[in-house]
């Protein structure tokens, strides 16, 4: 296990319980308790968490964890969830897709669908997000649309009053979000209140807005709201909950508003 996947693993025990001891983290990644003290020591300086007597706590980290260590949380599932959502756009479409792991995925999936491999352009992609720009620039068959905006570190989201300014004159077919909460009344939610404007507003200025989650992320609620729940037309999610009843429950709620709902 590299340093990187250490780290990476370190933040999910975090994220999980709040806390970890050097002893336990080192049983569970199977390493020395030297190294997991290195690799706390490294994290407290990047901020992630705050070293205790023994070991560490979360801190910050479970509310709004930088993109680059979201990465490999839920691998399998984001990238299922990816190729269902790209399933349901047409050629021809416009898409906006906002930052985050699952929306890389459907950008993923949206790049290389057999389908949307010839056209002029084949599909066009609106984001504010930078990796999402970036990976689909070299795509020929793709038109992007990059939102104005300031850059948000944490996620690579271009968020504020320039990016308002581009988004309010578009007309979009789906809004494909990838959100940090879902639930049945509070809707979809983020942590940060400048990406849930901006969310919100390509939400607004689709025909179609589906939400793209990992099941961790049902039933929970963030700070800032992205949409209400009658405003999501399509939930695309997986079932590989550790809470399978929770999320049953939470997913036949939406059944209930008359959302679709698929599972990966």
């Amino acid at each position: 296990m590299s340093r990187y996947q250490r780290w990476n693993a370190l933040l999910e025990l975090m994220s999980a319980d709040g806390e970890v001891s050097v002893a336990d983290a080192a049983q569970v990644l199977g390493v020395s308790f030297a190294t997991i003290r290195r690799d706390m020591d490294d994290l407290a300086k990047q901020q992630l968490i705050t070293r205790t007597r023994g070991g560490a706590i979360a801190g910050n980290v479970s509310y709004d964890l930088p993109l680059r260590y979201k990465t490999a949380r839920h691998a399998a599932e984001k990238q299922r969830i990816g190729r269902a959502a790209a399933a349901l756009v047409t050629p021809g479409a416009i898409v906006a897709l906002n930052g985050g792991t699952t929306t890389s995925e459907v950008a993923r999936a949206l790049a290389t669908r057999p389908d949307l491999q010839e056209g002029d352009p084949a599909i066009t992609v609106v984001t504010n997000a930078l990796n999402i720009a970036n990976e689909l620039a070299v795509r020929q068959q793709v038109k992007i649309v990059l939102t104005g905006g300031v850059a948000r570190g944490q996620s690579y989201e271009l968020i504020g009053p320039l990016a308002t300014l581009v988004l309010a004159e578009l007309s979009i077919d789906w809004a494909i979000l990838g959100v940090d909460a879902l639930d049945v009344r509070t809707g979809a939610t983020a942590h940060h209140e400048g990406e849930a404007s901006i969310n919100r507003l390509m939400a607004s200025r689709a025909e179609r807005v589906a939400i793209v989650s990992d099941s961790s992320k049902l039933g929970k609620r963030a700070f800032a709201r992205v949409c209400a729940s009658d405003e999501i037309d399509t939930i695309v999610t997986d079932d590989q909950a550790g809470e399978a009843a929770l999320v049953r429950s939470v997913l036949g709620g939406f059944a209930e508003r008359g959302i679709t709902v698929i599972t990966t």
